[in-house]
């Protein structure tokens, strides 16, 4: 019996340019494991869009003068709350770009980059990283930093400012009562992958065993508490 193939990454495309999402979505459809479930142009098709199909990734694109898109960024996130956003941008504009990164954007790719280029960056960014340049990536933690002064964080906000997106999908999964098998299985990663980020999570938050991360998990709202405990 043959291993099983891994799920097609289900990509969602958002172009005010009807044209450009089209070549997009045909560019991405000849790729054997992206899965385009959508192509929109306006706001409300791209809402409906992401809170209908949960994709995996959205594509988001701010071209020259288009003010909306950003503004359509943390809604995006807010109905599809798994997807990872990666922004295509043929704006040379850093601010513009950092702002991107504040709001939740995991990657800028602009859109001069070969398709080469953006697939690494979506499988980057599905595999829970990042894609963007080390200047960008300085100035949005500068600005993030900025933004919470003169607050100070307690050493376990910092602790948990420390996880990276993929150790939270892992506590998620724990908390929610996932062995390490089951872990794997939902992230697409091995098991030994999945034993490496319980290291580095119980080495970031001084953990020693997997029932104290999970009443950790609860406490902080790093996962949802089990229903029964909820209705207690």
């Amino acid at each position: 019996m043959g291993t099983p193939c891994p799920p097609l990454l289900r990509i969602l495309i958002v172009d005010d340019y009807a044209l450009v999402g089209t070549a997009l979505q045909r560019l991405m459809e000849n790729q054997p494991r992206l899965h385009v479930v959508g192509e929109a142009t306006h706001r409300p098709e791209a809402l409906s869009l992401a809170a209908r199909e949960q994709p995996d990734i959205i594509l988001l694109a701010l071209n020259p003068g288009d003010r909306s898109g950003l503004d359509l960024l943390p809604d995006l996130l807010a109905v599809a709350r798994s997807a990872q956003v990666l922004i295509l941008t043929g704006v040379l504009d850093r601010e513009q770009h950092r702002r991107a990164v504040c709001l939740g954007a995991k990657g800028i790719v602009p859109k001069e980059q070969s398709i080469e280029t953006l697939l690494q960056a979506i499988e980057k960014v599905r595999a829970g990283e990042v894609w963007l340049d080390p200047a960008l990536t300085a100035a949005a933690l500068h600005a993030l930093t900025r933004s919470n002064e003169p607050k100070q964080m307690t050493p376990e906000q910092a602790q948990i400012a420390a996880l990276t997106a993929r150790e939270r999908e892992v506590i998620a999964l724990v908390g929610a009562g996932l062995r390490n098998k089951q872990v794997a299985q939902r992230l697409l990663i091995s098991e030994t992958t999945v034993r490496h980020h319980l290291t580095a999570i119980f080495d970031k938050l001084g953990i020693a065993w997997r029932l104290e991360l999970m009443i950790y998990a609860y406490r902080h709202g790093l996962a949802p508490l089990p229903p029964a405990v909820r209705g207690s």
